[in-house]
């Protein structure tokens, strides 16, 4: 792909909308791409990677697969104190009996940040090299009508965020319809298997796959075990858990707790998360 002044990108989460805007542009239904870059944090369900390999293989314009660090291995560093950053909002509880959450940085740090550094090198610009006068890359995200909340100007003056879904008025719901009409295949949800942000019938689903869901149990497991080591690390005092419950995540029983643990995800997470 040749270096240029300007750049149309999808960012492809590979969950339902970013799917469908990335096959909308391969039916010239909305105006074609230079790429699709996925930012591959480590920890998706093994579902989304399979869809990530279906999208390949339909898709004419470049799909690039970057990754920074492997969110999942971070974390398991941490708990072995190896790793001095929490980059995930867990819930917290400290000794007092008091509840408070973590600030969140898996967006910023294993998502935008690779997938701007990608878009760099597509401009042909070395680490540190300033932009081109004239410079201008559109981003489009795959946010829909019902996540209006998610919609953000993008930090980069030279980058605009665009979204195709709003623009033509479409809601999730749409897309999966679409998606069945056209391929008879819905896309999946795409998210971190351990993201906090999950609602309780987000965790039912994950808990559905056993392999998974023991994963997750035992990385949770690894946080309450080794609370020293890693407030030694990081300087986090209190135990960090994956729900508000604020005990073990196997312990919760998510089909008496509906109410308990709202979906924060369209609230809390940014445009290229879950999409």
């Amino acid at each position: 792909m040749p270096d240029k002044l300007n750049l149309r990108i999808l960012s492809l989460g590979a969950g339902v909308q970013s799917s469908a805007l990335a096959m909308l542009i391969e039916q010239g239904k909305v105006p074609m791409v230079d790429a699709a870059i996925f930012a591959d944090v480590g920890a998706e369900p093994a579902e989304v990677m399979e869809w990530l390999n279906w999208l390949k293989t339909k898709l004419s314009y470049p799909l690039f697969i970057v990754q920074k660090r492997n969110l999942k291995e971070d974390l398991e560093l941490m708990a072995k104190g190896e790793y001095k950053k929490i980059p995930i909002p867990v819930f917290t509880l400290g000794e007092n009996g008091k509840k408070g959450m973590n600030r969140r940085a898996c967006t910023s740090d294993y998502k935008i940040e690779p997938v701007t550094q990608k878009i760099r090198n597509l401009l042909g610009l070395a680490k540190g090299e300033r932009r081109k006068e004239g410079t201008k890359v559109e981003l489009l995200m795959g946010i829909s009508t019902d996540e209006v909340s998610r919609m953000k100007t993008n930090q980069i003056k030279y980058i605009t965020n665009v979204y195709p879904l709003i623009d033509m008025g479409w809601n999730r719901q749409k897309c999966i319809e679409w998606f069945q009409k056209e391929y008879q295949k819905t896309p999946p949800r795409s998210a971190c298997t351990f993201c906090p942000f999950h609602s309780n019938e987000e965790w039912r689903r994950v808990k559905k796959n056993k392999n998974e869901w023991d994963k997750v149990v035992k990385l949770e497991k690894s946080f309450i075990d080794n609370k020293n080591i890693i407030s030694e690390i990081t300087g986090m005092k209190d135990t960090m858990y994956l729900t508000r419950k604020c005990v073990p995540i196997d312990q919760v029983d998510f089909e008496e707790e509906k109410k308990d643990q709202l979906d924060m995800f369209e609230n809390e997470c940014e445009g290229y998360c879950g999409i």
